[in-house]
């Protein structure tokens, strides 16, 4: 009966243990996580134009008035080179 009862100890120490280190892990990630969601937190978009077939960012652009830097500002990590039919892009906003 004694060894059934270490056995059982062990076992639940090991458990709570490895349950305590996932929620450590767990802990940290999120930290880490939100750090780096927040960094387009200054983006605001006042108005958007939605992609048609043969539009370039060039183009949209143009069209918006705006500048190629001040339109890359307000759509950061846009892909060009991969727009598609009814994507949404901003074409009046300020980033900060």
């Amino acid at each position: 009966m004694a060894k059934i009862t270490s056995h059982k100890s062990t076992i639940f120490f090991n458990l709570v243990s490895i349950l305590f280190f996932v929620l450590m892990v767990s802990v940290a990630e999120s930290r880490v996580v939100g750090r780096v969601a927040m960094t387009n937190i200054g983006l605001v978009c006042n108005k958007v134009v939605g992609v048609k077939s043969g539009d370039t960012c060039f183009a949209i652009a143009q069209q918006s008035q705006l500048t190629s830097e001040s339109f890359s500002s307000i759509n950061p990590n846009l892909n060009c080179d991969a727009l598609f039919v009814g994507q949404w892009l901003c074409i009046s906003g300020k980033s900060t």
